[in-house]
Formats: structure tokens, C-alpha cells, sequence
């Protein structure tokens, strides 16, 4: 290696120590109260901040992803520990409280997802065959890791970058779509959130029972959290921890048996280490919440599992060239498409059930937007709802790894019928 194409940083204590003070800075403007940073981050995503910064250090060529050993750390100990922490959280008994309208639009968005992906590529594949490469890599790889942004979050975009397989390159254009599209989605969603009565109408919804679910969240607010202390903090990173290195140790006999025996399922990921060490880290977490493992939560579980996500999504970003983003601006009418398929399905299913659009936005959030955004659009109808967004979210976060994982397969199925 040249002395030019070196990075500036090599050590890797000084990048860790970079990544960190960037993650920090984000989370304090971006919790601040000044109006500058309000206004800033209405237009701008924290989320967005925490991948791009880091990638301009790598670009400039500051620090460097491909000599770090950063991310391999982050997808390989904080990824599945991250799974575990948001997964063990899920209270079914409060998901029922929602009624059934609530869940089943949860999951016409992951359908709507699922679908929506391989359909707007079959679509923008077949008008313009340059789409189907990104560079040299083959885009459903990369489109793979929006299904797992848009039906779990960040730790399963991350799996499914990891069990597929996508170029980091093709990564950061698969981010500029995610996010644009994302974020245009919610926009509309926080607009009409102001006037549901219009859609309510259109879908010949009932919203009385919103209006029920209000009153009785109301009383739910407040009490539930406990200030952690050394000790509940070793709780649960041991428990995080020790799942994540249960998972490892099952997934190497796993994947070497499928490998040895099944090699024709090499197609199919199943032969991949990572694939089940995500898959059996998602299953523990839901194991978990069964159990008394899930008043950890009252300790923050959720909180240490962001924390673990959002390194993972620098460590992510110090990987990605910012010069390669518009490399394919198509990609942008795929996840146009994409957003529409979704939102097809899930009015349909909604108009059928008679479902409020409180639940049409909440449930397309949990899915689209995860548990970052979920809550703010839950709160723009109402200030007592914000647990319906972080219930929703958080189940999404349970079946984003096997949701993702199933439509990159299908993914993978048009992108050989169309190459």
C-alpha cells in the first residue's frame, strides 16, 4: 500500500474514540432544544448523520473501513446482542390490548414490503436493464438491506448486509434510497396525521376504538422505568452477551453440518455462520420475553440494544464511499415503487378490515421507519399513543430478520429471471 492511499488514522483506539464522540454529538443536538437543531433535524435524520459522518472521514480517506476491524467486532458481538436486548422487550399481552386491527395492519406492511421489493424491480428491471447491477454487484444484494430496514431496522439492515452479502459500495447507495424514501413516506404521514377523520372516512373506518385506546394508555405512562445500577447493568449485558455467545457456539456446529451435508442450500444462506447467528440471537430475544428476562427492560435492555445498534450503523457508515451514492439514481425509482406497492396493500387491507388510519400510519411506521420514528408518528395523533409505535416497532424488529431474509430471497429469484 501507498503512502497516499493510506488512511490518516490507523489506530484502531483512535478511530473507536472518533466513531463515539461523532455518535455523541448526533444524540446530544439532535435531543437538543434549540431551535437550529430542531430545524435541522426535521429536514436531516440523526439516523442518516450516524452513517454519513463516518463515511466522509472514509472517503477523505481520515480513517478507513477496509483496514478497521471495527465492524467485524460490532456485526459479530454488538449486532446479535442489540437483536436480543430489542427482541426480549415484546409484551404480547399489550399487543393484544391493541385489538387485532392493530397487528394485522403491522403485518400487511411487512406483506407490502416483502411484495413490493420484488415487484419494483421486476417492473424498473424490465424497462431499464442497467438497474440490475450496482457496479459490479448484483442490486438485489443491496435492495435485500432496505427489506431488512423497512421491516425490522438498523440491526436487521445489517444482518441481511452480512447474510447476503451486499458490497459496501452498493451499501451506501442502498442507505440514499432508504432514507429519501423513508423520510418522504413519513413526511406525508405526519401531514395527515393532523386530518385522519378525511381518510377515516375514505377507508369507512371506525375510530372508536382509538378513542377507547387513548384512555386506557393514558394511565400507562409513566412509573415503569427503574434507575439502573451497576449490578442490573451486568444483568443485562450478561444476559445480552451470553445469548450472543450461545448463538456463536450453536452456529458453528450448525452451519458446518448444513455445509457438509445440504451444500446445495449454500443458495439459501443456510450454510452461512452469520445467517444463523442472527436467526438464533432474534429467536432467543423472542424466547426471552416469555421469561422473567423481560423486565430487564425496566433496566434499559432497549437502550443498551440502540446503543450496540447505532455503532454498528458508524462502523457501517466508515466503510462506504460517498463518491459511489448516485452511481445508479434508478435505484431511487425502484424504492419509489417499492414505498407505493406497500402503501397499495396496506389500504386495501385496511379499507377490508375497516381499519382506522391511525393504524394504517402506526403500522406502516413500525415497519418502515422502525422504533426510532414509530413513536413520533403515534404521538402527531395523540400524546398517549406513543406505545402503540414502540410495541408495533419493536415486534418488527422480531420478524425483520426472517421478513428481510424471505424477500431477498425473492429478490434474488426476479434478479435471475430479469439478468
Amino acid at each position: 500500500m501507498t503512502e497516499s492511499s493510506a488512511p490518516l488514522i490507523t489506530n484502531e483506539a483512535v478511530v473507536l474514540g472518533i466513531l463515539l464522540v461523532i455518535l455523541a454529538i448526533v444524540f446530544q443536538t439532535s435531543a437538543s432544544s434549540n431551535r437550529f437543531w430542531l430545524k435541522f433535524y426535521k429536514v436531516v435524520p440523526s439516523v442518516l448523520l450516524c452513517y454519513f459522518l463516518p463515511a466522509l472521514l472514509n472517503t477523505f480517506n481520515i480513517i478507513s473501513g477496509e483496514t478497521s476491524q471495527l465492524y467485524f467486532v460490532a456485526s459479530r458481538f454488538f449486532l446479535p446482542a442489540s437483536l436480543i436486548l430489542l427482541t426480549l422487550s415484546i409484551d404480547f399481552k399489550s399487543l393484544r390490548m391493541l385489538g387485532s386491527k392493530a397487528v394485522i395492519m403491522f403485518f400487511a406492511g411487512t406483506v407490502g414490503v416483502m411484495l413490493g421489493g420484488p415487484l419494483a424491480l421486476f417492473l424498473v428491471g424490465s424497462a431499464f436493464p442497467d438497474v440490475l447491477y450496482t457496479g459490479t454487484d448484483e442490486v438485489w444484494k443491496g435492495l435485500s438491506t432496505i427489506s431488512g430496514s423497512w421491516i425490522g431496522g438498523g440491526a436487521n439492515q445489517a444482518a441481511m448486509l452480512e447474510v447476503f452479502g451486499a458490497s459496501k459500495e452498493a451499501f451506501g447507495q442502498m442507505i440514499a434510497v432508504d432514507v429519501l424514501v423513508a423520510n418522504v413516506w413519513m413526511g406525508f404521514l405526519l401531514y395527515w396525521s393532523q386530518k385522519p377523520e378525511k381518510i377515516d372516512k375514505l377507508l369507512n373506518a371506525d375510530s372508536r376504538p382509538i378513542r377507547e385506546l387513548e384512555e386506557r394508555l393514558e394511565g400507562l405512562q409513566a412509573g415503569k422505568r427503574v434507575i439502573p445500577t451497576a449490578t442490573t447493568t451486568m444483568i443485562v449485558l450478561g444476559v445480552a452477551f451470553g445469548f450472543t455467545g450461545l448463538s456463536h457456539f450453536l452456529a458453528d456446529i450448525i452451519a458446518p453440518y448444513f455445509a457438509e451435508n445440504f451444500p446445495a442450500l449454500e443458495t439459501y444462506s443456510i450454510t452461512s455462520g452469520f445467517f444463523w447467528l442472527v436467526i438464533l440471537a432474534t429467536t432467543a430475544g423472542l424466547v426471552l420475553s416469555f421469561t422473567k428476562a423481560s423486565e430487564l427492560e425496566s433496566y434499559g435492555a432497549s437502550r443498551f440494544g440502540t446503543v450496540f445498534l447505532y455503532f454498528l450503523v458508524a462502523t457501517i457508515g466508515m466503510s462506504m464511499d460517498l463518491a459511489a451514492v448516485l452511481d445508479n439514481p434508478k435505484l431511487f425509482l425502484v424504492g419509489a415503487l417499492w414505498i407505493i406497492f406497500h402503501i397499495i396493500i396496506m389500504l386495501v387491507v385496511a379499507r377490508i378490515i375497516r381499519a382506522p388510519f391511525f393504524y394504517v400510519a402506526v403500522g406502516s411506521q413500525a415497519n418502515i421507519g422502525g422504533a426510532a420514528s414509530a413513536p413520533i408518528v403515534a404521538v402527531a395523533f395523540n400524546k398517549f399513543l406513543a406505545p402503540v409505535g414502540v410495541l408495533l416497532a419493536v415486534l418488527g424488529y422480531a420478524v425483520g430478520t426472517y421478513g428481510a431474509y424471505l424477500c431477498g430471497l425473492m429478490l434474488q429469484y426476479v434478479w435471475n429471471m430479469l439478468a
